[in-house]
């Protein structure tokens, strides 16, 4: 259904290829790509702030003055919101921000989001060059020749840790393995780049799973 430009090891532009179609089916649910943001973002959050309440604050047993006669504001304790030192009025109590959703629920999203980026030629395929040790300046050139235009997400086949420490102290680029991506960081991305041997595996991976069910 669609096609996404290609671009060789040595940062030569080649032909179109078609992407295939049991991950990039055209269907695009904005509703549930927004849920799985909105859950991926509070997940990350740590819940752990915490304050004290009056009942928690040490101190305060008696009155600091009575109640009668001396011409100010009646005052019960000195752990009051009020004072300074005191207690918190509805203090925020740790607890998990964590929301799980269903595993058809995230994958539909994520198909979302790569039809999404397809939908508008941000997919580009790539055979990604060989990088024997960690550098930054030949990420660069290689991004140099393919048009992004902003932030880049690029994928690879399997775990890539030098390509990783290339692109890591670049705030526009991100590199993750193939299938560990989030929506959330498909969305982040203007353009997302994928090694064309990543996604030749996951079709072939997606159509025999096919094969399984009509049998």
């Amino acid at each position: 259904m669609y096609k996404a430009r290609y671009y060789k090891a040595d940062g030569k532009k080649g032909r179109a290829r078609q992407l295939p179609d049991t991950l990039f089916d055209g269907i695009v649910n904005e509703g549930v790509m927004h849920q799985v943001v909105k859950a991926y973002l509070a997940n990350q959050r740590q819940g752990t702030a915490a304050a004290k309440s009056r009942g928690q604050v040490a101190g305060g047993a008696r009155k600091p003055w009575k109640q009668k006669g001396t011409g100010r504001a009646r005052q019960g304790t000195i752990r009051a919101v009020q004072w300074k030192g005191g207690g918190v009025a509805f203090p925020p109590i740790p607890h998990s921000w964590r929301q799980r959703l269903p595993k058809k629920v995230r994958s539909l999203a994520r198909r979302s989001a790569l039809n999404d980026r397809a939908e508008n030629d941000r997919v580009v395929l790539a055979d990604l060059p060989t990088f024997e040790t960690p550098r930054t300046k030949d990420l660069l050139g290689f991004l140099g020749g393919i048009e992004t235009g902003g932030k880049v997400l690029i994928l690879t086949d399997g775990q890539n840790s030098n390509l990783y420490m290339s692109g890591r102290n670049l705030d526009d680029v991100q590199v993750l393995a193939f299938g560990n991506e989030s929506v959330y960081d498909v969305l982040w991305a203007h353009t997302v780049i994928i090694e064309r041997s990543a996604l030749d595996g996951a079709a072939d991976a997606g159509n025999t799973a096919e094969e399984g069910d009509d049998a």
